[in-house]
């Protein structure tokens, strides 16, 4: 991966072109080396393949994340540009949308997914991490991913948002369809959205009032569309939104940890020295391997970035990997610590449209490790880890690994 000579003189310094692809196969692979390029190149860089921006330094990607008014969402967090072409579903409310109606949706969120709520749900969600330990217990030899990082948060999460019990098997393929649609029409974006209309089917059918349990997190929803914060065509894509956001984001942090625990056992006998590390422990597995990836904006007009002048209109992928790795922003930014203090980390972004489900991965994650910490022993991985290829998402397929009874 080489910088191309050609500069581009905007303002008053020039923007370095990367012959880079940040969407293809090799760059998922290993996407380390590339990151600490594009932090080197510049604070703002082009990036040839896409025609587009990109910012990997913490403080650029920060500050994009930062001003909703210069780089929008409404366009699409994706490459494509909602101003040029037509969406491939309608437009999330609160991930592909500003204010003032970003922030009358989002408030609507906040509530039915209120810390007050959140605190509700802990002995439920505690509960289930137990038992699956129980279950993990008795098998031993399993798939960290399959078996706890997936089963767990499908365990619990959609029985509180009220999903009915058939069906869930789309849940996972439709996050993993939302997140690699962001990308260009590669191959990973193509066949995903090929075959998704079954995923898409249940989805769109699961977020209507009538199929959802009364009293669950969906229900409380449309109760909004009563009180007119929402209307009921709004309500259905709000439901939408949490059933990505409350379940991927989770699966691939939960994942994470147990990966990152299972390579640092040094880590791992901090945690079950002192279990309340383990929200911390989670969440610097979120800075440390960054779940979801990337995302773009586009910006509303003419803006200078750290001395580069960006015109209107134009696209900006913000690394949020690299940042979480900024050697600016982090002492020894590839180590794994748990007693890392992680507050400022951009792993679920940052600002008005800071991830919606992060309280959901945070309580789920904190719950599951808790568990685990105080029931086992070790946990040694047994064979190679595989990778999910997502166009927005790093997380494993495969993690098998074998646990010691504490």
């Amino acid at each position: 991966m080489s910088t191309s000579s050609s500069q581009e003189i905007s303002g008053s310094s020039a923007v370095p072109h990367l012959d880079v692809d940040p969407f293809a196969m090799d760059f998922f692979a290993d996407p380390y080396p590339t990151h600490e390029l594009l932090r080197e190149a510049g604070p703002v860089v082009y990036l040839d393949k896409w025609n587009v921006y990109g910012v990997a330094r913490y403080a650029e990607v920060h500050a994009v994340l930062n001003d909703p008014a210069t780089f929008c969402s409404s366009r699409g967090v994706g490459l494509a540009d909602f101003a040029k072409e037509t969406p491939w579903r309608p437009p999330s409310l609160i991930l592909e949308a500003d204010p003032p109606e970003h922030t009358r949706t989002r408030a609507v969120l906040s509530k039915v997914l209120s810390p007050t709520v959140m605190k509700g749900l802990r002995d439920r969600f505690a509960a289930a991490a137990e038992e699956r330990v129980d279950a993990l217990l008795e098998k031993r030899n399993f798939d960290a991913i399959t078996d706890l990082a997936e089963a767990y948060p499908l365990s619990i999460f959609p029985d509180a948002l009220g999903l009915k019990p058939e069906g869930r098997e789309n849940l996972i393929p439709y996050a993993s369809l939302v997140f690699n649609a962001f990308g260009p029409p590669n191959q990973l974006r193509n066949e995903a959205i090929a075959r998704s209309a079954p995923h898409q089917a249940y989805v769109t059918e699961q977020c209507q009032r009538d199929s959802l349990t009364p009293g669950g997190i969906g229900a409380c929803i449309h109760a909004h569309v009563g009180e007119g914060a929402i209307t009921a065509t709004e309500a259905p894509l709000l439901v939408r939104s949490l059933l990505s956001a409350g379940l991927d984001t989770t699966v691939n942090g939960i994942g994470a940890a147990v990966y990152c625990l299972a390579r640092f056992p040094e880590q791992w006998q901090r945690l079950r020295n002192d279990f309340t590390l383990a929200r911390n422990a989670f969440e610097e597995a979120v800075r440390f391997e960054s779940p979801v990836q990337t995302f773009f904006r586009t910006t509303t007009r003419e803006v200078e970035l750290s001395g580069a002048t960006i015109g209107e209109g134009e696209k900006v992928l913000m690394f949020l990997a690299a940042a979480n790795r900024d050697p600016g922003r982090w002492d020894k930014p590839d180590s794994y610590d748990i007693t890392r203090r992680t507050s400022g980390h951009v792993g679920y972004g940052s600002g008005i449209h800071m991830c919606v489900g992060q309280l959901v991965a945070r309580l789920e994650g904190e719950t599951m490790l808790a568990a685990l910490a105080r029931r086992i022993a070790k946990i040694e991985i047994m064979g190679e880890p595989q990778r999910r290829f997502n166009n927005t998402l790093r997380g494993l397929d495969s993690l098998p690994v074998r646990i010691t009874p504490a």
